[in-house]
């Protein structure tokens, strides 16, 4: 067994892990994803495009699973679909894709957070320092959960400004995991449509303006 000392010391190291390992690895895809936009502008072009069309979906899946998880703080999520569908979305099947993969990498982070709020309970998540919503915000939207239930999982996600609020509200009321994985889905996806819908549409107005 191990000793005092070393149980105290590991204690520690979990618990550096649970309070900074989500901030390292938030600030990592931010230092990749600007070394990638360096690449795109400053470097070779035909290299940028390739490594676009060979791993942008995956980068795309990966950023928004920490969009879901409420991690993105060096960019706006709302963004990120836009400026896919602007970089390696030329067809109607490849916005379809970016948009898929969008809403898959965003119920995976939802989920996550999900989790980790139906597990360990607000003082958890509350005492952490890379969850930043207020405990006032999580005390509305707690009363948003109560007053209308579940619907308002799907409705939230599909909505500025309120996307992914009622995830950690979820969890503490102990929704089942597929039933929140499912509504949390449906309103990704229609979040992500209509993102990509709005800059296809002003995309396509934009270039017939010059």
């Amino acid at each position: 067994m191990p000793s005092g000392a070393t149980a105290v010391e590991d204690g520690r190291v979990r618990r550096l892990v649970a309070d900074y390992g989500p901030l390292a690895l938030a600030a990592g895809v931010a230092i990749a994803a600007v070394v990638g936009i360096a690449l795109v502008f400053l470097g070779d072009e035909a290299l940028a495009r390739q490594w676009l069309d060979r791993y942008g979906l995956l980068a795309l899946f990966g950023i928004l699973i920490l969009e879901g998880a409420m991690l993105l703080y060096f960019a706006p999520s709302e963004a990120l679909v836009p400026a896919a569908v602007a970089l390696f979305a030329d067809s109607a099947a490849e916005w379809v894709a970016v948009v898929l993969v969008a809403a898959a990498g965003a119920t995976v982070g939802q989920w996550a957070l999900f989790a980790l709020a139906k597990r360990y309970g607000r003082r958890f998540l509350l005492d952490r320092p890379w969850f930043r919503v207020r405990e006032s915000s999580v005390d509305r939207f707690e009363r948003w959960f109560d007053r209308w239930g579940r619907v308002v999982v799907p409705a939230s996600n599909a909505l500025l400004f309120t996307r992914g609020m009622l995830t950690v509200p979820a969890g503490f009321a102990g929704m089942d995991d597929r039933e929140f994985v499912a509504l949390s889905a449906l309103g990704s996806v229609a979040f992500q449509t209509w993102l990509a819908l709005t800059w296809i549409y002003l995309g396509e107005h934009v270039t017939a303006f010059f």
